[in-house]
Formats: C-alpha cells, structure tokens, sequence
C-alpha cells in the first residue's frame, strides 16, 4: 500500500480521529484516546455491524456483560492458566518484547513469512539462536530466554485490603456469552441454531508493536457465538455462511477494496487444540497483512468447561425430540478498533493533482454526511439562510456548520475528515433558491435546488 501509518497517525490527531491516552501528563504506551471525528466514525461502525449482524437477522440476539468478571470464569476458560504472550528481553538495552513479533519481523524484512505461533518457548529459543536474531533496539544478540506472562488485568474488589476477593477485567467478550447461555434461553424464545452478539471492551496486558490503534491495552470487539446442533445443522455449511457474511460486510457495507483482503487458514500448530477450523480474514495494513477477523469452530468445548467449573447444567433440550445435549458454537470475532484503523487505511487518498488529502470513506460511515457554508460571514441575509439549510439537512443526516476562513480551506479541511457533500450557500441562493453542492471525491459542483437537497445528499 502507499499509504504509511506515518501518514494515518498524522491524519489522525490532526483532525480529530485519535489522540494519545493521557497526552497532558507525557502519554500512556499502547493506550488511545478517540476524538470527535473518531468517536463518530467508531459509532457508526459499532452500528452497522450491530444492524448487521443482529437487528437485520431473526436468529440473532443481543448481551452487553459486566467488563469485571468472577476468576472462576477465566479458570474455567483456560485463560489463567494459558491466556499468555511469550515474551523476552534484550540484556543490553533492556527492551522488552514478544518473541513472536521478533521473529516474524526479522523474517519479514528478509522477504519471507515465519509464523511461529503454537510453538513451545524452547522452539522460538532454538530459532532465535540459530538465527542469531539481533536486538531492532541495539542491533546485539544477548538475550534472555522466552518466558510466559499472563494477559489477564486482576482486580481486587472489596473496601478492606484484607477481605478482597479477585476477579479479573475480562480478555474477551466471549465468555460473558457462555455463562449467560442459560440466562438467555430461559429469558428468551430462542430456539438453535441462534447466536448471541455482544460489542464491548476488553483488556489484555500485551507487550505491542507500536502499531497504532492496531493492537491496544484496552480494545473494542464485536463477537459472536452461533450456537447449533451438530446433528441437524452441518458445521462445514454455517462457516461457510459465516465466511461469506464476513466478507460482505467489510467489502459491501464497509466499502473496503477487496484486493485488500485475504483468508488464511491457521495451521494444526497454531490452532487452539478445541477448535476444529479456525481462519482469519486479513487486511494489508501499512505493516503488511494483519488478522481483522478471525472465524473458529469451537465445538462445545467453552459450555462443557463452564459446567464442568461451574457444575451447573448448561445445556439445551430439543423442543421436538427432548433431546438433551451441550450445543456446538462458531465464533466470528472482530476487532472495532481493527475495523476502524482499516477503514481509514482503505480510505486514504492523496490526490496529487489537486495537492489535498481525501477521505474516501463510505457516506454511511463519514462522521458528518455533509458542511454546510456561507460563503461569507458578514452578509447577514446569506448567513440566516445558510443557517435554515443546515437546520433542515442536520434533521435527516449528521451536519457540520463551518463558516471559519476562506473557502477553499474550509473545502480541504471537510475532504481530510471524508464529508461526502459540502453545500455552499451564496448569493445566487438568494436569488434562486438553488446552492452549490461539492462532491468530495470528484471536487465537482453543481447547483442544486434546497427543495431537492436531502435527496441530492442521500
């Protein structure tokens, strides 16, 4: 891609996206702050994937979980004991990273691609060795070996310092889902195959590359867990289904370039060993091809855990038959904030010939559908009905005002931010009733009656 993360990470914070968490006391590392336009181009992803996947279907319903769950939850799920990163250190430096990203970046700057994920800390020792893998801090090669840390963020909740009792800030959504699988049966009239979405935060302690909003202390999910019988519905047949929904969304509802993306299988060493197929959908970010969106089948491995820790009955009795079995799930889990770094990454253009930077976002996610502008701020009647326009567009689309400096810049301004549509009200609106309505990605003008004006922006 031409596009640099230079270049996203500048647009960024220049206009409002993303600023650095905590930027007022010298910043927080792999934390970030959403601004204005951010907030907005953030919700109207978390929309669409939630009007996707949830509001537009019958066999889906929604959970929003408590982010600080029992440690029993994480016992059961495996992440206590092997919800960790491999992690080392440069003796010289002291720059600590994942063992993981050093050697799959030292082999992508070589050309090749060397995914070692699912290979035991004495295995990424050995290769780091006969690689003689230097520091990219220092440039020398006296490490430490590979250790495990533990992902999960512990919470101690309770008054007195001694009568505290922990619990963690949850690594996933997904098992907010698993242990309300009952709740929701017996509250609902839910019958499989049905799943449950869930958006929120999560938390995980990672040592990160630096990749921007990429990969993050405190993220965003979108997860699913579609509950089936594997007796009446063929799983082969769901992923499929489920695959396919993917990739619409992020080419058809999202607008991103197809040639972008890529599936990629996980091999039998990196694959959970409960998970019977497992791919990500990748995108070329501006540091290569990066998981966005994984798809997994998970069997019935996460509600037989729960029972099992929990000794609670979780499974599902068939209404026709009485049949009584633990369902089967597929999870499509997505990063927002994955979502959201490609999006921008998609949309950026910069338009040589014209020397501005564009936006080229699809107008269901811009954060404004349209500016509007008086073409000068000191001509009262052009002014009021400047402001009766942007009164009536603002009630059907998100609208922004702008009546600062000279127009040109106000024009370039709403292109680095993707506003489809200026509309620029002059004299001859008062004269006509018509205005000059600015295509974003063309720089094109017409003139448009005010009566017309909300289907000439929809």
């Amino acid at each position: 891609m031409s596009v640099t993360l230079d270049d996203i990470t500048a647009l960024a914070k220049r206009r409002g996206f993303v600023y650095q968490s905590s930027e007022l006391y010298g910043g927080l590392a792999n934390l970030y702050d959403y601004g204005p336009m951010g907030a907005a181009l953030l919700r109207n992803i978390r929309n669409l994937w939630w009007k996707t996947f949830v509001d537009d279907r019958d066999d889906m319903v929604g959970l929003d979980a408590s982010t600080i769950s029992h440690a029993k939850i994480w016992e059961a799920s495996g992440h206590v004991a092997g919800f960790a990163d491999a992690m080392i250190d440069c003796k010289s430096c002291h720059v600590r990273m994942r063992a993981d990203h050093l050697i799959e970046d030292y082999f992508t700057k070589k050309g090749k691609e060397e995914k070692v994920e699912g290979k035991s800390l004495e295995e990424l020792d050995a290769l780091i060795a006969k690689e003689k893998i230097p520091c990219p801090t220092c440039g020398k090669h006296t490490w430490t070996t590979v250790r495990k840390f533990n992902l999960l963020f512990p919470v101690h909740l309770g008054i007195l310092e001694e009568s505290q009792s922990l619990a963690y800030l949850r690594g996933e959504t997904a098992q907010g889902m698993f242990v309300n699988f009952k709740n929701v049966l017996d509250s609902t009239r839910v019958r499989l195959p049905f799943g449950v979405a869930q958006l929120g935060k999560s938390f995980r302690n990672e040592i990160t590359k630096g990749n921007f909003v990429f990969r993050t202390l405190e993220f965003e999910q979108g997860e699913i867990e579609y509950f089936f019988d594997p007796e009446h519905t063929k799983w082969e047949t769901l992923y499929e289904e489920w695959k396919k929904t993917m990739w619409e969304f992020a080419t058809k509802t999202l607008g991103v370039n197809k040639s972008n993306l890529r599936w990629r299988a996980h091999t039998d060493e990196e694959r959970s060993f409960y998970s019977k197929r497992t791919e990500d959908l990748e995108y070329n970010y501006p540091f290569g091809y990066k998981e966005l969106w994984g798809l997994a089948y998970r069997t019935d491995y996460d509600l037989s855990q729960h029972i099992k820790f929990s000794g609670k009955d979780l499974s599902y009795t068939d209404p026709q038959s009485n049949k009584k079995f633990v369902p089967h799930v597929i999870e499509p889990a997505v990063g927002i904030n994955r979502l959201f770094l490609m999006v921008l990454a998609d949309a950026y253009w910069k338009d040589d010939q014209r020397r501005r930077i564009v936006l080229k976002l699809n107008k269901t996610l811009a954060p404004y559908r349209a500016a509007v502008f008086p073409l000068v701020s000191n001509k009262p009647e052009i002014v009021a009905k400047a402001r009766s326009v942007y009164t009536t567009l603002k009630s059907a689309y998100p609208t922004v005002w702008d009546d600062r400096g000279n127009i040109g810049k106000r024009y370039l301004a709403q292109d680095e931010i993707g506003t489809p549509f200026c509309v620029t009200i002059d004299y001859q609106t008062l004269e006509d009733n018509t205005v000059t309505v600015r295509d974003r990605d063309t720089a094109e003008q017409q003139r448009v009656k005010i009566d017309e004006l909300k289907g000439a922006v929809a």
